[in-house]
């Protein structure tokens, strides 16, 4: 696997720290765990959707935290004083915290639990400042005069 050294682009620029860490972090992903499953799918334009395979675990022994232009969930299984003997254990219920770095403007907007799975629903809310505008072209061949820019010099 290959290394890359950001240090010349941590000393050159000023405030892309964030790509820079999102650059290491995706050059590591091969090395993450991947408990427990998940899809990340496009809904729309501006819609998107990340569904997590939870299965064992109830609503509440999840938690959905959204800091940091991440979302971070986190499952706990609650302890039981039940004893059990297991034949044969496949369903994993351990313990994990998996987070997603959101893109600017990417929120939560809702988060359901159902049949096993944990759905998140995310959509970019791009504020009105930053959204595109058409500037309207003047017509005519002189300049429009700006009020109070007109003065005269007394000699």
């Amino acid at each position: 696997m290959r290394t890359y050294d950001f240090t010349p682009l941590y000393r050159a620029t000023v405030g892309f720290d964030r790509m820079a860490s999102l650059l290491d972090r995706a050059m590591t992903a091969d090395t993450a765990t991947t408990y427990p499953p998940y899809n990340i799918e496009k809904l729309g334009e501006n819609e998107y959707r990340v569904s997590i395979a939870v299965a064992g675990f109830t609503a509440e022994e999840l938690s959905i935290e959204s800091r940091d232009n991440a979302v971070v969930v986190t499952a706990r299984k609650a302890e039981t004083s039940e004893k059990r003997t297991y034949l044969h254990r496949g369903i994993a219920t351990r313990a994990f915290e998996k987070s997603f770095q959101l893109a600017d403007h990417v929120h939560v907007t809702g988060a359901r639990h159902a049949d096993g799975m944990l759905h998140i629903e995310l959509e970019r809310q791009v504020p009105e400042a930053l959204k595109p505008r058409r500037i309207e072209i003047a017509n005519g061949k002189a300049a429009p005069e700006l009020e109070g820019t007109s003065e005269t010099v007394e000699a």
